[in-house]
Formats: C-alpha cells, structure tokens, sequence
C-alpha cells in the first residue's frame, strides 16, 4: 500500500508536466499554418507554381477552416453564408498575405438587398457585410505577430486587446482590403451585456487622402473568450459638405503653388516653406469631419447600424 502510494506520488508530476506540455487546438492550427507558408514559400522559391501547387494550397486553407469550425463552435448567421476561413492566402507576399485568423460570415446580400454575386450588367454585388470570428489566445498571438509587421516608422498595432480594437490600423490588417481603413468617429453603442469591452466607428477606405464620405461601419467586441470583429456598408453615408469644401480650397492653393513655381514666379524656399497644402487639407478636411459628424442626422443611424451590426456578429 505504501509503495503504492509513494509510487502515485511520483508520477504525479509527470502526468501534470505532460498534461501541461499537451498542444491546445489553437497551438495545432498555428503550427498546422505555419507549416503550410512554410511549404508553399520552398515552393514558390523553388519555381514550383501551377494548378497543383494552388491545389494543395486551397486545401490547406480548407484544413484550417476545418480546425476553426471545431475550436470556435460558432452557430450559423441569419442572411449570412457559411462561414470560411479569413485568411485569403498562404502565400508570403500575396496582396492579404497575414490576415487575422479566424472565421468569416459574408452577408448573402449586398447593398439595397440585391443578391451577392454576379449581376445582370456584369458587375459584381459585393456582401453588404462581414463578420470575423477568432479565440481571444489567436487574437494575441496575431497581435504578437504583427507587432513589427509594417515598415519602421510607421506605427504598428498595439499589444494590449482593448487598445488594438481602437487602432485602425488593425482593420486594415486584418480584412482582405487594398485600401486604408479610415476611422473618422467613434460611435455610442450600447454595450451587450455579455461583452467584456466593445468598440464601434465611422469609416471609409482609401489609398491616398481621406476619402469625401464615411459609408462603412466597423464593430468589435470581446466576449466569452472570443474576438468579434465586424464591418459593413451603411445607408446613408455621412457627408459633410462644408468639410470636402475646406479640402478643396487647399488643393486650389496647392495647384496654384505648383504652377507659380514651374513658372519661376516663387524660388524652391518659397514653395518649400508653404509645406504639404494636400496633407494639410487632408488633415483639416478630417478634423472637421470629425467634429461635425455627430451633428448630421445620418450619424445616429450609422449608430443603430453598427449596433445591429454588433449584435449580430454575436449571435444575438
């Protein structure tokens, strides 16, 4: 009995050090991810590329999916198609390439109702919506990936949860988009009472200046372990015509520094002295979009978009 005893003892341990040594589902789809770049960055240096090679990279992302669908267990969205795995590509180097890990809810319909996909005219109708879900512990590990991820210089996502749902770089890292996600305003959602912290803005993209309207919202949330993330088209855009106004006369007056200095009417220390008119218009087109937004009518119904949005995302 003793012996017993003294022999349970001893491997106590053991079975708690295995136990604790033992992979999480999140260790073996990082690990089954990182792999897989790993495979397909050899072959692409290798010159291996062709319908094979895209082949086996498209089952490597549906592998993934498959894990995600297990350790998220989230239910179906009403109006949203099944969900798919965030990440557009395993390749380094592809335009979407290091996307946030998680699942994807794409709207089954886009903007005024109509159904996604392939339209009578030949156009594309693009989900009105999205919603991305992941497990808090892949979300910091996201984060801990990226947190060098842009050039030096320009400011990368933060460490901490609740400050990288307000940074809006991260929207723009984490969805498939060759644009800058732009937040122009925080909006006053209610917070559901299941969620840790929740965030909401204003938004719109763009690839050089801020674009002249916000017509998207975004949401996040922390709740129950998970990272919500959700983001879609609203009706009707904010506007403000007395901001796009103050923009343009900055750009009248950049145009006009232009030429007066091709034409030698001012020296290099002149028009250099004048600064950037463009950036400066920009910035002062935004700070006056952000102070009057809340003032137009369309901002409290992107307000009750977004927190329908939010709930949604959760599946409430």
């Amino acid at each position: 009995m003793h012996f017993f005893i003294r022999l349970s003892l001893c491997l106590a341990p053991i079975l708690v050090l295995s136990h604790a040594n033992a992979a999480s589902p999140e260790d073996r789809y990082i690990a089954t991810r990182d792999a897989a770049v790993a495979r397909f960055a050899k072959q692409m240096d290798a010159g291996q590329t062709g319908d094979a090679v895209d082949k086996a990279e498209a089952a490597a992302r549906e592998d993934l999916r498959a894990q995600l669908t297990t350790i998220l267990s989230e239910p179906a969205r009403p109006g949203f198609a099944p969900a798919q795995l965030n990440l557009d590509t395993l390749y380094k180097g592809d335009e979407g390439f290091g996307m946030l890990d998680g699942l994807r809810f794409d709207a089954e319909t886009g903007k005024g109702g109509v159904k996604v996909g392939q339209a009578a005219d030949g156009s594309y109708v693009e989900p009105k919506a999205h919603i991305i879900v992941t497990t808090e512990v892949l979300f910091t590990r996201w984060l801990h990936a990226h947190k060098t991820w842009w050039d030096k210089g320009v400011k990368n996502v933060p460490q901490q949860t609740d400050a990288a749902l307000k940074f809006e770089g991260l929207y723009t890292q984490a969805i498939s988009t060759d644009a800058a996600v732009i937040n122009f305003n925080a909006l006053p959602i209610t917070k559901p009472a299941a969620v840790t912290s929740s965030y909401a803005f204003l938004a719109g993209r763009t690839q050089d200046e801020s674009p002249d309207m916000a017509d998207e919202v975004f949401v996040a949330a922390l709740a129950n372990g998970k990272v919500y993330i959700a983001y879609g088209a609203i009706d009707p855009a904010v506007q403000i015509s007395a901001c796009t106004a103050i923009r343009a006369g900055y750009t009248r007056r950049a145009e006009e520094a232009e030429e007066k200095f091709r034409q030698k009417r001012i020296d290099k220390k002149a028009y250099d002295k004048l600064g950037n008119l463009r950036q400066q218009g920009d910035e002062a087109f935004k700070r006056c979009f952000t102070e009057r937004a809340p003032q137009q009518p369309a901002f409290a119904e992107a307000t009750r978009q977004a927190q329908v949005l939010l709930e949604t995302s959760l599946g409430q």
